[in-house]
């Protein structure tokens, strides 16, 4: 009765969260508002009756927060890896005669829920097995994890948050620069659950499957793996797809997750196969890497023999040449495979890779190909010399303790096709109609040699009209979105300039550092640069860098004259909170949310930190004598304590 209650709260948030999207966000109607109203009371009902909200539940919000850093702790007990194996008939005999779960080995981070007294408590990555980071606001906002539970009593909870090749797949679509698309789901998740702004987590759609019971408080069944996954079921968990197994039938079991892997929409790296009986497991003990109870099964590589064909060397915005191998076609996991990245030079050098040498090549993970082996070793391939773009002088610099291939020629047409593309994006400067086709186009017959250039396109107006895939409308339309993008923003046109390592977020917080003036960051030394929080040296170098070379600062001096620059009004006097640092926790009564009076703060000069330390000038909590971690750690510090009332007197009024 439970689990179908369950199963009916999932369907009505999906069915209600579509009916808004449609509605609010697509101008279009899929439900009335008849029908939606009993929908979300029968929800409303389902909610009260199990305790279970889910976190995309339409009948709760979750505020977005930002924090400067994710604290760290130390987890109860170690959290340790598992032995692993290629051999199914290893499988075999590691069962004994008892019976196991066979489950997907999810490849994504793994995560530690506490409840407490039915509401979500705490979130805590893996970290290195001992210590990890504490990312609650961001758990939060996973599309799947119910917020509040029928349980009442201490419930800890392992699983993996990931996000599936669909979403990771739109995501990348909707990045227009080649080389900051993300390389893979995992990458991604990890990046998404770790994010200092949890409204980054909520776009990137991270789903949690639970795949462990850690508590075995009163109420909770401790017999059986089984049971404790129906268990978490019936909170309302997503748990990982599973089937109970013994000798027999495992080997059929592993054929069939071999068989879904293939269309499977979750990324997965193997299987988990773990005692089903839990005092027998727990009897076994553990090593000092490995638990005893579970282990691990890697699908073993398909692996295929061909012949290096040749090396294309790929040039990117940055000047790095990527070496990619290029062979005859083999079949690899059902697939035709030709091509795979080679990475860098250090690997380039350490395969011994050579023309007409016969490799071996897998796919990682059963999805990204990957070279295996060389087996004749030559070691006779030719770095080139020259840019196979533009044909200007390469050298090999030391990156990250690796060796890669650079194209040094600042005019090389590679290079200013990548620049240009970031230039025109939608986080830089936002012009629609120049796709990287386009804009090679135009650079080819000479309309574009500098950013500036882009506002005088009017001057080869009769010959963008005849392009391919142009026309009148075609062409005002792109006119119209260069106008548009005149009027920016210091952190936008900073971002568009592609300084390494400098991202959207890194501009704004240089620009607000000096005051959204442009000439006292082109000044700017390294020590003052470094100084500043979340910069440091190898920021603060590319920076440098580019700010030391001429022709960039001719060509953002050209690019300026173009444009009219927004600067933030800061009225005399209004910064009132300048260098002081704030913590903010619990609800609020005069702000919608935490969010809302951050934002008041930052506009006063002050900053708002995720967490209480030395620096801190108060801690802004409603709750002034509740017994929280931030509380704790205030009275720890001699860190006042202020409610909102007693804050807005003492700094707001």
């Amino acid at each position: 009765m439970m689990s179908s209650k369950i199963d009916r709260i999932k369907y009505l948030v999906v069915k209600l969260n579509e009916a808004s999207k449609a509605y609010y966000a697509e101008d279009r109607e899929i439900m009335s508002n008849f029908e939606y109203d009993k929908l979300y009371d029968e929800l409303v009902k389902l909610e009260e009756e199990t305790g279970v909200i889910l976190s995309d539940s339409p009948t709760v919000n979750v505020g977005f927060e930002a924090v400067d850093e994710l604290p760290k702790e130390a987890h109860e007990s170690p959290m340790l890896s598992l032995g692993k194996t290629k051999n199914r008939e290893e499988l075999q005999d590691w069962l004994l005669e008892k019976e196991g779960l066979l489950s997907w080995k999810l490849d994504g981070l793994t995560i530690v829920l506490t409840y407490f007294e039915g509401k979500l408590a705490k979130a805590v990555t893996r970290g290195n097995g001992e210590i990890g980071e504490v990312i609650t606001n961001n758990a939060k906002t996973f599309k799947n994890l119910p917020l509040t539970i029928s349980y009442q009593g201490e419930l800890v909870v392992r699983g993996e948050a990931v996000i599936t090749y669909d979403d990771f797949q739109k995501i990348n679509d909707g990045i227009e620069d080649v080389e900051s698309k993300y390389k893979n789901p995992r990458n991604l998740c990890s990046g998404s659950v770790r994010q200092l702004n949890n409204e980054i987590t909520a776009s990137r759609n991270v789903r949690f499957y639970a795949f462990s019971l850690v508590s075995s408080q009163e109420g909770v069944p401790s017999d059986t793996r089984a049971a404790q996954f129906e268990f978490l079921k019936g909170l309302g968990f997503d748990v990982v797809e599973y089937y109970k197994v013994n000798k027999d039938t495992i080997l059929d079991r592993i054929a069939y997750f071999e068989e879904q892997i293939k269309t499977y929409n979750v990324p997965s790296d193997g299987l988990v196969l773990t005692f089903d009986d839990i005092a027998f497991g727990k009897s076994l003990g553990r090593t000092a890497k490995f638990p005893r109870d579970s282990i691990a099964f890697k699908w073993a590589d398909e692996i295929r023999e061909t012949e290096l064909l040749e090396i294309e060397w790929s040039p990117s915005r940055t000047g790095l040449i990527n070496p990619v191998a290029i062979f005859k076609p083999v079949e690899l996991e059902g697939t035709t495979v030709s091509r795979a990245s080679v990475h860098n030079i250090s690997i380039v050098k350490s395969l011994k890779l050579g023309i007409g040498d016969r490799i071996t090549v897998y796919k990682a993970n059963m999805i990204i190909p990957q070279i295996a082996e060389n087996l004749t070793q030559s070691g006779d391939l030719l770095i080139p010399e020259c840019c196979p773009a533009c044909g200007g002088k390469t050298e090999i610099r030391a990156v990250s303790e690796a060796e890669a291939l650079y194209c040094i020629n600042p005019e090389c047409a590679a290079k200013k096709i990548k620049a240009f593309t970031l230039f025109v994006s939608r986080d830089a400067m936002n012009i629609d109609g120049l796709s990287e086709a386009t804009l090679e186009k135009f650079i080819a017959k000479g309309f574009i040699h500098e950013f500036a250039d882009l506002f005088h396109l009017d001057k080869y107006r009769e010959e963008i009209v005849e392009m391919e895939g142009f026309g009148i409308k075609s062409y005002d339309n792109l006119l119209d979105s260069i106008t548009k993008a005149r009027q920016t923003t210091l952190p936008r046109v900073i971002y568009s300039l592609g300084i390494a390592n400098i991202g959207l977020a890194n501009a704004k917080m240089l620009c607000k550092h000096f005051g959204y003036d442009l000439n006292a960051l082109k000044n700017a030394t390294k020590e003052e640069l470094s100084s500043i929080e979340g910069v440091g040296e190898v920021i603060a170098e590319a920076i440098l860098a580019y700010m030391r070379e001429p022709r960039h600062m001719e060509q953002l001096d050209n690019l300026c004259l173009e444009l009219q620059i927004e600067v933030p009004i800061i009225e005399e006097g209004s910064q009132t909170l300048s260098g002081l640092n704030f913590v903010i926790t619990g609800s609020l009564n005069h702000f919608t949310n935490r969010d809302e009076l951050k934002t008041l703060i930052e506009e006063k000069g002050g900053k708002v930190t995720g967490s209480v330390t030395s620096k801190t000038e108060c801690l802004i909590n409603n709750d002034v004598t509740s017994s929280s971690s931030k509380n704790k750690k205030a009275k720890e510090l001699n860190i006042p304590i202020l409610s909102e009332d007693d804050f807005i007197a003492k700094y707001l009024a």
